[in-house]
This record gives C-alpha cells, structure tokens and sequence, in this order.
C-alpha cells in the first residue's frame, strides 16, 4: 500500500436552511396537502446526479460509500466488477488491487491520502477500507479508481474532537426499506439536503423475502422484484440481494452524498430473530446459526461499517458500538437480535393470556456484555445527549381497547399479536423484556442520568413518546428520558395492510393507544418517509418528513410534523417548524 501524504488543513461543510412544510423534490401536492415549492435543498440535487454520471456505472456499478466517522479517520467502501463473470455472489473473477484516494477538494487537487487494496471473490470484491489521518470535523471527498476506470466521487466528513463543542449535529434517521414495496423516495429526500452531519439507518437496511411475499399494500404487489428469486439462505444469496439494494439510484446517492451509521434489526437475516432461531427459519433451511454467520458476513462486506471494531473481514460480528460527537452527543448502536432470548408465546384471544416470562429476569434482548455496555454508554461522565440508537421500540405501549378488525391489522405491522382488551402483547419489543428494560431505567434513576434519548425503527409507523419509570400513574412521576421512533422508508404500515385511506380508522388506532399510553404523545401509523434528528445544548428534535405514492419513483416529499425534549426535562413537545428554517 503506498504511503499516504500528510494532511494540512480542511474546510468543513456548510449548512443549508430548510423552509417550513418545503417539498424536497419536485412533484404535486404531498400528503400533508402542502404546495409544492422550490426547497433550498434542491440546489443539492443537480451535484449528485453530476457525481453520479461522472463515476463509471459498469466497473462501479454499486456506487461507493462512507460511515463509522471518528474525528481522525471514517471507512470508506465500494465494490468493483472487474470482469463480466465478477457478478455479485458468482465466486467468480479474478483478484484485483483498487486505488483509492481522499482529498480537500472535489477536484482532488489536493490529496490528503490515497492508498491500494486487493480484494476479489473471497469477499465478493468488496473494497473496505479505514482510513485515519484525517482531521475532526471536517468534510472530504474520495473516489476509487480500478485500472482506467474511476468510481463516482462521494463526501463524507469526520466527526468532531473529542473535546470539541459543537453548537450543533444533525442527522438524518431511516429504518425499514423493502424494495418490493417501492421506491426509496426518503433516500432521494436525504440525498437532496446539505446539512447532515451523518444518516443513521436503525435497521432492516434490506429484507430476505422472496417475490410475492411481502410487497406493496394489502395484495402484496412487487413493484420492484427481489433478486435472486427467493428466499435469502446461502451466503450468494445474501450476497445477491445487498448487491441489488446498492444499484438503486436513490440509495446510492445517498451514501455518496453522507457517512452512514448503521446497525442491523431482524430482516438482515430473516424475520423475528433470536440467538438461536427466528420466525422466518424452519427446520428445512438448515443451521440457523450458519445462516446467520452467512447473513453477517454478507452484511461486513457489503457496509460501510466497522463490527468489532475493525473494517477488517472475519475479525468477529460484534455490531454494537459508540461513536462520540465532542461534548454535546455520543451515539451507542445496539444489536437487538444476536443475543437476545426467543420471543415468549402469547394467546391474545379469547382470553388475555399474558406469558408471565414476559417479567423474568433470566431472559434479556440484550445479551449480559451488551446490558453492562449499554450502562456504560447512559453514564453521567459522557457527552451530554446519551443517543442511544435503539432498533425495536423501548417505551411501554398497552394497544388498548382496539376495535376487532384492526386487532390483525396492527399485528401484522408489529409482528407481534395485539390483543383487543388491553393486554401489551408485542413481545418483540422490549414490552417482552420488561426485566432488561427495567435495569436501563434503574441505572438511569440510580445514577441521575439526563438526557437519555433513543431513537427508533422497526415499527413502520412515527412515534413520540417520554419513557415513564411507572406507565401505570404517568404522568405522575418522572420519566427516564425520550423515545422518537421514525416510520418506515417503505415497508407497509397500518394503512397499507387495511386498504383504508390515510389518517381514517388508523388514526382512530393512534388514539387509543395514546389514550391508553399517556406517555405517548404523537403517533402517525400511515406514512412512509424519513426523519432529521438535531440536538443542541438546549434540545433535541426530530422532524419527520413523509413520501407520497411508494408506487411514484419521484413521489413528493414533505415536512409533516417536528417534536423536541428540552435538555434535563424527560419531556417532549411538539415544535412549530423543522430544523433550519
């Protein structure tokens, strides 16, 4: 590998304003009936898709990406097809040795550092690499290039110092992306911003069905069709799929435009996950834990992420992790499904029949190491927002006294039964848990610690909600910190399993669990689309922006509603207006 000059001084990124209720692309009035408007973040637009026509499609025909950002170094990722047979999962094609190179400047006249790395079929000619050197809070360009062919240029940045105090960070929030049920219009939305310090993908970045299994709508419709044509088993499966998810236009912009910070849910490897099995795995797809270690591996290769630590293959698949971002945050990425125990039966009908293991402290979704971990990370000696990047929804929710026809309904986007008199039967969220997730809030009584705040994904719908140390006298009493959970980029919410119009009988769902939970304070079941979280001293706030048609590849894209917690208070309100404006 050549030896990397040093580096000098670096410009950082510039934020741009977002205007109140502002169309992100263009297109006909949204879903919250907001005119369409030019976006200042649109100027953004007309820069990627230059990147993306400048970089050779065939050669880098998976675009490139960066993540983990550290205030010296960030991985940088990409995949190459040296050869016609070299395709995704084939095993074929020869090694090859990929130049890379980092610079100030999109031009690349000033390179800060470059580099080589061999690669070919024992890692399906992925290319992964860790660059350090790099300075804190600082944005960079950076371009692979294999013989006379040159990738796409991507950006990224690094985060800040240590010590640094930053006025503010600013994320953008995604979970739940299945191609078969549409486009990924929430990923053309973040590619068209300017002022994102990273994307934090909370998992099921792909899902394992085969066609016809879980699409679009009622009917479960493909709009676009899985590759390869069946469930994902074996490590070329895998393999093919990630592959597939990294053509699409708007993912790819994406990860070129942000570094990516990501953990996996359940779909990653199959539906419902526990160490020893899942849902979606019978006896006749052989070993789950081989599976499993196919599904990982896969997954190392193909993201811009480091699991244990490193960027390095086969080194372990330990995925959770901090990242600190100076004094003001520090984000720990949990795994919620490597280590967690089998999900408890439950008979929800005709007689509330709650599993009482439900409460038994011998069963954890974290695992023992990762708990203390977890601890460790909500400690009064850390940054002072304690973001704690949460894949399945931690705050208690009793669904209540649904009305019959949507009891099926709302277990289907939850996975779990949801019984109509009242009991909380989602059992594959921490409600089935209910001893681990009373240790977390424990500690964080115990210990005085503020500004606890988990994000969220895996539930396909929006979610706001104070996490009380007792939900049954709430809002008497304090509470532990904040939840905001961020719908789906795509995969079908209550609406969609109905066949009812938006916001009708769901919203009628919403408010009886808010009712019933009344820490709950927003809850919106029926839109797809993506959310902005940014935190400063003072607050934190999550945005939330929702897509039109899943059906439309250029779908409309609009504000719909903003919620912040006020630093030391537990408590969340809504906001008037998005970050930015």
């Amino acid at each position: 590998m050549s030896s990397p000059r040093d580096i000098a001084s670096a410009q950082p990124l510039t934020s741009r304003p977002v205007g109140r209720r502002t169309v992100l692309a263009t297109g006909t009035v949204g879903a919250v009936g907001v005119a369409a408007v030019s976006s200042p973040l649109a100027t953004a637009a007309p820069a990627v898709a230059a990147s993306r026509a400048a970089g050779d499609g065939t050669v880098f025909a998976h675009g490139v990406a960066s993540g983990d950002p550290l205030p010296d170094g960030v991985v940088l990722w990409t995949r190459v097809t040296p050869t016609a047979a070299s395709t995704p999962g084939s095993g074929a094609g020869p090694k090859v040795t990929v130049r890379w190179e980092v610079a100030r400047d999109a031009g690349f006249r000033d390179v800060v550092r470059r580099g080589r790395f061999e690669t070919g079929p024992s890692r399906d000619h992925t290319v992964k690499v860790d660059v350090r050197g790099l300075r804190p809070a600082t944005a960079y360009h950076y371009r692979f290039h294999l013989g006379d062919a040159t990738s796409r240029v991507g950006r990224t940045r690094t985060a800040p110092a240590h010590d640094a105090t930053p006025d503010h960070l600013r994320f953008g929030v995604v979970s739940c992306a299945n191609l078969q049920a549409g486009w990924f219009s929430a990923y053309r939305g973040l590619a068209a911003r300017d002022d994102l310090d990273a994307v934090v993908h909370l998992g099921d970045y792909l899902y394992e069905y085969g066609p016809g299994e879980y699409g679009y709508g009622q009917s479960d419709e493909d709009i676009r069709t899985h590759e390869p044509a069946h469930e994902m088993l074996s490590l070329a499966d895998y393999r093919q799929r990630h592959a597939q998810y990294k053509r699409d236009r708007d993912l790819q912009d994406a990860h070129a435009k942000f570094a990516w910070i990501v953990t996996w849910d359940d779909h990653e490897v199959a539906d419902n996950q526990w160490k020893n099995g899942a849902v979606n795995h019978n006896p006749g797809e052989g070993d789950y834990k081989a599976r499993r270690a196919r599904a990982h591996r896969a997954y190392d290769e193909w993201m811009p992420a480091r699991l244990d630590g490193t960027a390095a293959l086969g080194d372990g698949d330990r995925l959770y992790r901090r990242l600190r971002f100076g004094t003001l945050a520090e984000l720990s990425l949990l795994d919620l499904r490597t280590h967690r125990d089998q999900q408890v039966e439950t008979t929800p009908t005709p007689v509330p029949n709650p599993d009482p293991a439900v409460n038994d402290p011998a069963r954890t979704i974290t695992g023992n190491r990762q708990m203390q971990w977890l601890k460790d990370s909500l400690s009064g000696d850390r940054p002072q927002w304690k973001i704690i990047g949460n894949p399945v929804m931690i705050a208690p929710v009793n669904f209540g006294a649904l009305p019959d026809p949507m009891v099926d309904a709302v277990h289907q986007v939850t996975g779990e039964p949801a019984a109509s008199d009242g009991t909380p039967y989602n059992t594959d969220q921490w409600d089935g848990y209910t001893a681990d997730r009373r240790e977390v809030f424990d500690h964080i009584r115990t210990h005085q610690v503020k500004d606890a705040l988990f994000i969220t994904g895996d539930i396909h719908s929006g979610w706001a909600a104070e996490l009380p140390y007792d939900a049954s006298t709430y809002p008497v009493g304090d509470s532990a910190g904040v939840e905001f959970v961020c719908t789906s980029v795509t995969a079908n919410n209550l609406k969609d399993i109905t066949g009812t119009p938006a916001h009708t009988t769901s919203d009628g769902v919403a408010e009886t669990i808010k009712a019933n939970n009344r820490h709950v304070k927003y809850l919106n079941w029926d839109d797809h689309g993506f959310s902005v979280l940014d935190v400063t001293a003072q607050r934190a706030q999550m945005d939330w922006y929702v897509i039109g048609d899943r059906k439309d590849r250029n779908a409309p894209i609009t504000w719909s509603v903003s919620w912040r917690t006020d630093t030391g208070t537990g408590r969340v309100t809504e906001a008037t207006k998005p970050v930015g404006f």
